[in-house]
């Protein structure tokens, strides 16, 4: 045992993620309402950590999620295929007015003083209809699972999809596998169907099941997510692990299957200009990477670029600062690059670690 997680040694898959598949439009530094064309950026956190995974750390990874058979989805499909990801799809057919829908997020970059701005549209998306009994876990496990994970925002889309998330993660846990979640908590999706209780309901029966926790940002996401009230930390800055810490012991007292809790600070200078580090509390020790000022290009992804990066490393059995410092660098070195899935290689992330400057490679 090592980290205090049993983590399987071998099987066919190394990860996989239960989540919505989304495309996000994106127009660049011009605002939506002077915007004329835009890129098109295949994303979801739950995807974004598998594809990382499969093409920046080389390992074999999954999705399973909803697919609709129209031509945004065949995008879609296209791009999971080229990230190297094997989709366990159900299958919706679109009728050609009104859905079911893949959903479209809608998120220009910012400048400057100006930050960016985020919208969506998520009517009638394939995803929110996802419920228990829709996949066969036995099956999709059949060959070992290694280390699943599931979201926050997946668990806000209606009223089915959480309690898939359990189904999903009680039957990794019969097959052996780690169990992880991105809190990712987001009021304006709770409030479409439910309400601050309902999300509370639901959210704390998911991190019951849950080895580790990733994305828990401040004091109000554990009140308003997890129901866990502690005082509000005096620190010096965005950037002072002591509120995170400080947390820690709350979290791991109302959820004792916890072994590790991780996340990213930011202190945000302006939109093109961050400094960030990553904390982890990793059965009963603590971690602090270094700080990084970035010259962000995109920020969209970066926490996902982050945690598949720390996954990464637990994986592979790095010792346990060397995996905080994985997912810390290619966190920071996915804030380089247009969309929200990685570009870099694992080649580059491990020469970050190693302190190696922009200066050009010959």
């Amino acid at each position: 045992m090592k980290y205090g997680l049993n983590i399987p040694q071998n099987g066919a898959l190394d990860f996989i993620s239960l989540g919505a598949l989304v495309h996000r439009l994106d127009p660049g530094v011009i605002p939506f309402r002077k915007a004329s064309q835009y890129q098109i950026h295949v994303s979801g956190g739950e995807f974004n950590c598998a594809a990382n995974l499969s093409d920046c750390f080389r390992m074999n990874t999954g999705i399973v999620s909803a697919m609709v058979d129209y031509p945004i989805g065949d995008l879609i499909a296209e791009r999971v295929r080229a990230m190297g990801v094997r989709p366990f799809y159900k299958k919706f057919k679109h009728n050609g007015v009104n859905g079911p829908n893949m959903a479209t997020v809608y998120s220009d970059r910012g400048q400057g003083v100006r930050a960016p701005v985020v919208f969506y549209n998520r009517a009638n998306e394939a995803a929110a209809q996802l419920k228990p009994g829709d996949f066969d876990w036995q099956t999709i496990f059949s060959g070992g699972v290694r280390w699943f994970h599931s979201g926050g925002i997946f668990a806000a889309l209606s009223e089915t999809t959480g309690d898939l998330i359990i189904e999903g993660m009680q039957a990794a846990r019969a097959a052996g596998a780690v169990v992880s979640f991105d809190l990712n908590y987001r009021p304006k999706l709770w409030n479409i169907w439910g309400d601050p209780e309902r999300a509370l309901s639901v959210l704390r029966r998911i991190v019951e099941n849950v080895d580790v926790l990733i994305g828990v940002g401040n004091e109000e996401d554990l009140r308003m997510a997890l129901g866990i009230q502690v005082p509000k930390a005096k620190v010096r800055s965005a950037l002072d692990p002591g509120a995170f810490f400080g947390m820690i012991g709350a979290v791991v007292a109302e959820f004792p299957k916890i072994k590790i809790v991780a996340t990213t600070l930011r202190e945000v200078q302006s939109t093109n200009r961050h400094v960030m580090r990553a904390v982890a509390w990793i059965d009963g020790l603590m971690y602090v990477s270094p700080a990084i000022q970035l010259d962000v290009y995109d920020r969209v992804g970066s926490g996902d670029g982050f945690a598949s990066g720390f996954f990464y490393g637990l994986l592979t059995g790095e010792q346990d600062q060397a995996a905080v410092n994985l997912g810390w660098a290619h966190g920071a070195l996915l804030t380089t690059f247009p969309g929200d899935t990685s570009m870099a290689t694992l080649e580059e992330v491990v020469s970050f670690t190693e302190g190696t400057s922009a200066r050009i490679q010959r």
